[in-house]
């Protein structure tokens, strides 16, 4: 069809990355691609925090599995609580979007800019995934610092990167959730 809808189609999440680190010119145009979403009032309200140690990647693991492990809803307590759970899933790099304090569209910014990378990050060969788990510690301020949010900036979103250690496998897609109005 095109590039960018083979894109946005092939990508998938992945949850295991060999330990191969990837070039500064993939991983720049990965995170340039961030700069080039859609922002409201082009406001462009976002910081990208681009973590490439190990140690500091686990420790973000250890510390959102211990707000997990006593959270409210089984599921999410079960993995803060499972010693063998890496939610940053061992990948090589791991990529924090935060946004200016009081920025109306902000949030939806940065979301914008994550998917931006998620695809460019697949469209160059390199795996991803969405790690919602880092949330769970967002309100850690001395950990926000150690991941380079800037001060006047919360962090929104966060993600994996890394080459993929497993087959992409694609997923069935519902085909119950389109409304048409009108004709085309």
């Amino acid at each position: 069809m095109n590039e960018v809808i083979d894109a946005i189609k092939g990508r998938r999440s992945i949850r295991a990355y060999k330990s191969d680190a990837f070039g500064k010119d993939v991983l720049w145009a990965i995170v340039e691609a961030g700069t080039y979403a859609p922002t409201g009032h082009n406001g462009q309200p976002w910081h990208f925090s681009v973590i490439q140690d190990r140690a500091l990647m686990e420790e973000v693991s250890a510390k959102a599995k211990a707000v997990m492990a006593d959270a409210p809803v089984d599921w999410i307590r079960n993995i803060g609580r499972n010693p063998a759970v890496d939610i940053t899933h061992k990948a090589p790099v791991l990529i924090l979007v935060s946004c200016k304090k009081g920025s109306i569209a902000g949030p939806a910014d940065c979301i914008a800019a994550m998917q931006n990378m998620l695809v460019a990050a697949h469209s160059l060969g390199v795996g991803s995934c969405w790690i919602g788990f880092v949330n769970f510690i967002f309100d850690d301020a001395q950990m926000m610092a150690k991941l380079g949010v800037p001060e006047g900036f919360e962090p929104q979103q966060a993600a994996v990167f890394g080459y993929p250690a497993q087959e992409r496998i694609a997923p069935a897609r519902r085909q119950d959730v389109i409304t048409y109005i009108g004709t085309f």
